[in-house]
């Protein structure tokens, strides 16, 4: 049952940090891959209009819902208008007022910056069957008639909406559609009528306003596209071809009939056009913004929040469990030993600010010197506490020495040997003389050699980069790590310098 209970644990760990990691990576959109860039696109829409006379309101649709994009930031340009934004069903509004308008057209801008996010669908709750729309009796009938066509040859919704666009723009169409449209319909007026009859079919339907993106583009013109809901999802259908989908980097700006989505008041000449720019964002930065806008809530409880000085802290804490993973590794499955358990990694956190090589010399130098004078103090026979203290003073005391020797032979790393945990050192030296004193010299100098072995192993792990970015990124492969330990911490089996010790009497059994 106890082993039951770890393996259901160390399941339930990792279980819960790949959830997490899965939701930042597919969700937010945060990369894996440290200094990353994202492509994002500035949308710039310029309102145009002339004042009749009297205080002005100018009413602007706003993006709200933007399938396969996600918005980053947002801005205005009132040039001494009021602004003010609203949200209601119909989605979102910026208003600008003035109540003494200069003469002659005026100019406001609105600038938008968006990412992709790879979410291309809308799952927003089924509204329920449409209402019939209220045609006049002949077209009801004609309706009515053109409905059951396409009900007939169909097998869903789906491809009922599929069939129906392609009724509708069929180039010799039949006298149902005929009584609704002329040969020179506008591309929105046939998209009214495709959402009217797929209400009469009592199929919710609605029009969307937008533009692919472009780079570069100029004076870009809204376009209406169609979408229909499933039950499950509002699908998007082009109301030309009955093809499901939006166009290449279609960027949703408003919906419903309206041919603008400017709204005047006392102004005339009303005029919305769009300008379009591609460039690259550090892709951290992109996903933070994105999620913060998108109000998902994690960023607000991440790391990524914290002062620039904290944060650079927890970028070399968060690995040290990865540290002790290895340590746990090499020890307890490898066979390596060495003094003390997470020393290698405090000394591969000094070996950061000296590198590695030059941090190996110093340890060297001043783990030697250190024991050779622990030797001597071996002969004033002291107590513990007080000799403990006299190995730390003389640890120092190497330290200082050999950072003074080192600037006067302009060899700068020394100037960092002041960052060894001098605690740590002074322990190492007298663990050493001891293990040397009792098991002799072949076992310290074992014992000492694998502790720079794993010490150099966890100075790989704490200087790499990609390393580094994931666990400060996503902080919950720490539940992960931890699931490793506690799946390592009753392994009681044959250690891989064992099978090395012990080869002779598999070959004698043999």
């Amino acid at each position: 049952m106890k082993r039951f209970h770890l393996s259901l644990l160390v399941l339930l760990l990792l279980a819960v940090a790949g959830g997490i990691f899965l939701y930042k990576t597919q969700v937010l959109q945060f990369p894996v891959q440290p200094a990353s860039e994202v492509e994002t696109w500035t949308v710039e829409a310029s309102v145009d209009f002339t004042p009749t006379g009297g205080s002005v309101k100018a009413a602007l649709r706003l993006p709200d819902s933007t399938p396969g994009f996600a918005i980053l930031d947002e801005s205005f340009i009132s040039r001494g208008y009021g602004l003010s934004t609203e949200a209601n069903g119909d989605g979102r509004k910026a208003i600008w007022t003035q109540r003494r308008p200069g003469d002659g057209p005026q100019t406001l801008y609105y600038r938008l910056q968006v990412v992709p996010d790879g979410n291309g669908q809308q799952n927003e709750e089924y509204p329920g069957a449409a209402d019939r729309p209220d045609f006049d009796p002949p077209l009801a009938a004609a309706a009515d008639a053109l409905l059951e066509s396409v009900r007939s040859r169909s097998a869903d919704i789906d491809s009922f909406s599929t069939l129906l666009v392609q009724e509708v723009n069929r180039s010799e169409p039949n006298e149902n559609v005929a009584a609704f449209l002329t040969r020179t319909a506008t591309p929105l007026e046939r998209t009214r009528l495709i959402v009217d009859l797929l209400a009469g079919a009592r199929i919710p339907a609605r029009v969307v306003h937008g533009f692919s993106l472009a780079d570069r583009g100029q004076r870009q013109e809204a376009i209406p596209w169609l979408q229909y809901h499933n039950t499950r999802q509002w699908v998007p259908l082009d109301p030309a071809t009955g093809e499901r989908g939006f166009p290449p980097n279609f960027l949703v700006w408003w919906t419903g009939d309206a041919p603008s989505p400017l709204e005047l008041d006392r102004a005339r000449g009303g005029n919305v056009s769009w300008a379009i720019s591609r460039s690259h964002l550090d892709a951290m930065s992109a996903a933070s913004l994105a999620a913060t806008q998108q109000r998902y809530g994690i960023p607000g409880l991440s790391l990524l929040d914290l002062p620039v000085e904290t944060q650079n802290t927890y970028r070399i804490l968060l690995l040290l469990p990865l540290g002790a993973l290895l340590i746990v590794f090499l020890r307890n499955l490898v066979g390596v030993r060495t003094f003390g358990t997470f020393m290698p990694v405090l000394m591969a956190l000094s070996f950061r600010e000296t590198e590695l090589f030059n941090g190996v010399v110093m340890f060297t130098l001043v783990v030697a010197l250190g024991l050779a004078l622990r030797f001597y103090l071996e002969h004033l026979k002291l107590l513990l506490v007080p000799r403990l203290a006299a190995v730390v003073t003389i640890v120092v005391a190497l330290m200082a020495a050999l950072t003074v020797l080192s600037h006067q032979l302009g060899i700068q790393a020394g100037l960092s040997l002041g960052l060894f945990p001098i605690v740590v050192l002074a322990m190492t030296i007298e663990r050493m003389s001891i293990v040397w004193e009792e098991h002799g010299a072949a076992d310290a100098i074992q014992q000492g050699l694998g502790s720079l072995v794993v010490a150099a192993a966890c100075y790989l792990v704490l200087v790499n980069r990609q390393i580094e970015h994931l666990f400060f990124v996503f902080p919950e492969l720490i539940l992960a790590v931890l699931a490793l330990l506690l799946a390592m911490g009753r392994y009681t089996g044959y250690r891989a310098s064992e099978l090395i010790r012990f080869r002779a009497f598999a070959r004698s059994k043999d």
